[in-house]
């Protein structure tokens, strides 16, 4: 049984939702802020962050920045979700499909995180580990919760040389942003979708021409269909009336 592109695609997003949810929980729920597990070696580490903002911990500043952000990000995956619809209508390639909903999937994870985590845990802090449903409630209003970041893949370390401009001496380290998995998604779908662009939206094309012949055809044959249907009520019509000229002149003669 051949699964359709529309399965595949909201399989994809509830896979990729638990696995964020899951491994946040798990880390908001057993790590304080700060504390890291090594996983291989130096270079790749469970590192525990909170952020404000965007992805990597990009932010805006000010008040009112984390409302607008959170409802920013509301509003993307609206759209995100209208075009991923678009194309599984359309019949384009399964692989823009699939990186579309990596993308949505990630957006909708950081949401979560946005809008609910403020509400449903307290504070983590370097000392205390945070709670689910504490009693006293949670530590932010709706739309102002923290983003859950723990990967860290500190790849190379080392400190700029002394004729480097501005920055000579400093501590360097690449690659430094702390992510989640949800950054991840949305990151593996962005840059498929950059490396095979031309691949893909070739098959977006020719999903759309194919929707087009098809209701091309199905317009023909209405058509054909609907000229038959005169032509035979013509014919009908006419032999009816060759049929009562005759039976006349047979009366007249008689």
């Amino acid at each position: 049984m051949k699964v359709s592109d529309g399965v595949k695609a909201i399989s994809l997003i509830i896979l990729v939702l638990l696995v964020d949810q899951i491994v946040k929980f798990q880390i908001k729920t057993s790590m304080t802020i700060g504390e890291s597990i090594s996983v291989f070696g130096n270079w790749f580490q469970i590192r525990f962050i909170e952020n404000p903002g965007m992805a990597f911990g990009f932010d805006i500043p000010g008040k009112w920045g984390k409302p607008v952000l959170t409802l920013f990000r509301i509003i993307a995956v609206i759209a995100i979700g209208w075009y991923l619809n678009k194309l599984i209508v359309k019949k384009v390639g399964t692989g823009l499909i699939l990186c579309v909903a990596l993308i949505l999937a990630g957006a909708t994870g950081n949401i979560i995180d946005s809008v609910f985590y403020g509400r449903i845990f307290n504070e983590s802090t370097y000392f205390t580990v945070a709670t689910l449903f504490p009693d006293g409630g949670g530590y932010a209003p709706v739309l102002y919760g923290k983003v859950v970041d723990m990967l860290y893949f500190p790849v190379i370390q080392g400190h700029l040389p002394q004729w480097f401009p501005f920055r000579a001496g400093e501590e360097f380290i690449f690659f430094r942003p702390i992510f989640n998995l949800a950054d991840s998604s949305i990151s593996i779908g962005i840059l498929t979708i950059l490396v095979f662009q031309k691949r893909f939206f070739k098959e977006e094309g020719q999903g759309t021409r194919d929707k087009g012949q098809e209701k091309g055809q199905e317009k023909g044959q209405e058509k054909g269909q609907g000229t038959r249907d005169e032509g035979q009520e013509e014919g009908q019509e006419k032999g009816q009336g060759t049929r009562d000229e005759g039976q006349g002149t047979r009366r007249e003669t008689n």
